[in-house]
């Protein structure tokens, strides 16, 4: 029996945030700190903080909407592509790239404050969720019981991150889930053009 990749990204994750929940030594190692990135060379935290959480209910959030967004879209690179081990590498291609990406803006932002770090694959996350929905944007979701298409979820969902980012003061990366978001899209219309022509033809 086969493992996808997107299984082991949440086995590993959930035994890593698990383990720092119980060591504040391995979660400050691992934790993103655009200083210390910049002025001590430590560039492994721009993806290390992907394997962490806050706590139980920041993690169990992240993983299940990791599984139910991120499933579909595995299978559906899969069939795309037609191999398996194509379909692995698009998606944990998207994944890594999507929480490296998410630290863009944080680091820009904060790479000479020392206080400023964060955590958290929500970030990647989000890369996953907005791929899923620019692949397919009419697809149904179901939000807090209400019905909707998914493109309308994603303009709802980023205009909302947009304005609590600018609102600030929220502990929480608001730009980290804006900048995920902004590259799942660039990485399906850069490795799919057919996808950018169906979103054109939807909006216009």
């Amino acid at each position: 029996m086969t493992i996808s990749a997107l299984i082991i990204i949440i086995i590993i994750t959930i035994a890593v945030s698990m383990n720092a929940m119980n060591n504040d030594e391995l979660k400050n190692k691992l934790m993103f700190s655009p200083y210390r990135c910049k002025h001590d060379k430590e560039s492994y935290r721009f993806l290390s903080h992907t394997l962490i959480h806050a706590d139980f209910q920041h993690l169990a959030f992240n993983m299940f909407t990791l599984y139910f967004m991120g499933k579909q879209l595995e299978v559906s690179f899969q069939i795309h592509y037609q191999s398996f081990v194509m379909g692995e590498v698009y998606f944990v291609g998207l994944y890594i790239l999507g929480g490296l990406f998410a630290t863009l803006i944080p680091f820009i932002r904060n790479q000479d404050n020392p206080g400023y770090r964060s955590l958290g694959a929500s970030g990647a996350v989000s890369a996953i969720v907005f791929a899923s929905i620019i692949w397919n944007p009419l697809g149904g979701l179901l939000v807090m019981g209400f019905p909707m298409p998914a493109w309308v979820f994603g303009i709802l969902y980023l205009a909302l991150e947009i304005w609590l980012d600018k609102k600030g003061n929220t502990g929480v990366a608001h730009d980290a889930h804006i900048g995920g978001a902004i590259f799942g899209v660039v990485f399906i219309l850069i490795t799919n053009i057919e996808k950018g022509k169906e979103i054109l033809d939807l909006v216009f």
